[in-house]
């Protein structure tokens, strides 16, 4: 009987409650409220809560989680620890009027910190895990190497909030599969998330890649496009004739994309049979000059007159972009496709520097020697790459079509000697891409012609903020060695008479958050070397 009484009684709360919440959703003006003025409402709704809150019964205990798994590596220097933590809450210095100011942008030198740390073995301090996930989870360009200084406490961590489970879903997370069991490795194959198995794919590949393949291939009819298309893509990592049989076949997939990822990647295999075909095709379209005032010293260009199925399976795109011409468009995409090492003993055994120097006849030049610098590209072809960027003291415009990407391919001391030479001719208006295809810290010589040109630029009373992205790269990217010889920049030089109004204010003040920048990033190496491990 007592407890019909209280099921009752809890069911007449419940009906008040009910009652009240109607009566503040229609308001006042519409009816009367319970206990005739709004006063008398919120009166009564605070009771009722408190009898609500009140009746509530316990939770039942949740079984406690197992600990996280041990950390061997040693402790972060307190320094380093102390840095780390200032990282982490840091955000761009901001002066007046939208003006950054003098202060380093610490959230940029966030991902060099981590890369610095994760170099010397650090364990990430215990405390800081959670401020680390929220920054990776905010900004994917950390997480690869957030992750990796969390460690394992990190994945524990992401298992008990939903905010940080992107964490489980990378390669970390599928860390805990050993590639030698084969049990474990299928059923995360066949029941993870997508994002697991491209990621247990990737790192399978990387251990055994002949295994990576044959486990794709276990599934790969009833994939997805979509899914097909990135499985298919970690297949870029340690190409290999042997899967070759492989991509073939994915030439004739029913999705255009992965039939054009097949073409790309076996074209990466010079000794493969689709770029035998593209060989044959390109030879056929490009051969020396024996006629009129280049005979023996030029080259001719008769490109496709039509794209037929051969060429189409073999990864030719048919329909050509808004604005492109279809024989271009085709030859283009057959000369890229086709290997750099058999164009020398077709031209008349010269080597790559001196096909590039050919004139070539009907205005083909500039569509031949572009597809060759994409072909250089993707085959890492570094002496096609020298050859087609040509001498640093040209124009952009009389060079290779896309020197960034060439530059890519050349060794890291060539690179930044080319960008080095390119900046003192022609100063930084187009060498944003270059600079970011140079090695950190930039060498002596390419961090001397960046500070020559921007006080260059300084002196000619230009506008300092068309030199803003060039500055961000110089912060980040500068030797902090060079710190010394930006004092004198710092100060405030007098603005020429042709100048932009307040540009010297700006000037200094750039060259200032250079200076502090290089100064905390030189902080930052000296605590992470200090051996004496913090908490």
């Amino acid at each position: 009987m007592a407890e019909t009484d209280a099921a009752d009684a809890a069911k007449a709360a419940d009906g008040g409650w009910e009652e009240l919440v109607t009566a503040a959703l229609l308001g006042a003006e519409r009816r009367t409220p319970p206990g005739g003025s709004p006063a008398a409402l919120l009166d009564r709704a605070a009771v009722a809560t408190v009898r609500r809150r009140a009746g509530a019964r316990p939770a039942s205990p949740a079984e406690r989680p197992a600990p996280a798994a041990a950390d061997p590596r040693p402790a972060l220097p307190a320094p380093a620890a102390r840095r780390l933590a200032l990282l982490l809450a840091g955000r761009a210095g901001a002066g007046q009027g939208g003006r950054r100011g003098t202060a380093p942008d610490l959230a940029e030198l966030l991902p060099q910190w981590l890369a610095a740390a994760n170099a010397h073995g650090y364990r990430a301090p215990a405390g800081q895990l959670p401020a680390l996930l929220d920054a990776a989870r905010a900004r994917t360009d950390l997480r690869a190497e957030a992750l990796a200084f969390a460690g394992p406490r990190a994945l524990w961590l992401a298992g008990l909030n939903p905010e940080w489970r992107f964490a489980l879903r990378g390669t970390a997370g599928v860390a805990a599969v050993p590639p030698d069991d084969a049990r474990a490795v299928r059923e995360l194959w066949e029941e993870g998330l997508f994002a697991e198995r491209v990621a247990l794919l990737t790192a399978l590949r990387r251990q055994d890649a002949d295994a990576a393949r044959a486990l794709l291939e276990t599934t790969w009819s009833s994939e997805r496009a979509e899914d097909r298309l990135l499985f298919l893509d970690t297949l870029r990592e340690r190409l290999t004739a042997r899967d070759e049989p492989f991509l073939e076949r994915a030439l004739a997939d029913r999705s255009r994309t992965v039939r054009a990822t097949a073409a790309e990647l076996l074209s990466a295999l010079p000794g493969s049979a689709l770029a035998a075909r593209m060989s044959a095709r390109a030879r056929a379209c490009v051969h020396p000059d024996r006629t009129g005032a280049a005979a023996g010293v030029g080259l001719v260009v008769e490109a496709p007159y039509e794209c037929d199925a051969a060429m189409q399976r073999d990864g030719v795109v048919a329909a050509p972009p808004s604005g492109r011409g279809e024989r271009s468009w085709w030859f283009g995409q057959v000369v890229e496709s086709a290997p750099l090492e058999d164009w020398p003993a077709h031209l008349g055994a010269r080597d790559a520097a001196r096909i590039v120097s050919l004139p070539v006849s009907d205005g083909w030049r500039a569509d031949l020697h572009a597809a060759w610098a994409r072909a250089a590209v993707r085959q890492q072809d570094a002496a096609w790459a020298r050859a087609l960027l040509g001498s640093p003291r040209l124009p952009l415009a009389e060079g290779a079509a896309d020197p960034a990407r060439l530059l890519t391919v050349l060794p890291a001391g060539e690179r930044a000697a080319w960008a080095a030479e390119f900046v003192a001719a022609h100063g930084l208006a187009e060498a944003f891409r270059l600079l970011g295809t140079c090695a950190v810290p930039w060498s002596g010589a390419l961090g001397d012609a960046v500070i020559d040109a921007l006080e260059i630029a300084r002196e000619a009373g230009s506008y300092p903020w068309s030199f803003s992205g060039v500055m961000g790269l110089a912060e980040r990217c500068l030797d902090p060695a060079q710190a010394e010889r930006l004092r004198p920049l710092a100060a405030q030089a007098d603005e020429p008479a042709s100048g932009a109004p307040g540009s010297g204010g700006y000037w200094a003040e750039a060259f200032q958050r250079l200076a502090s920048t290089l100064h905390v990033r030189a902080a930052m190496l000296t605590e992470l070397a200090d051996a004496a491990p913090g908490p």
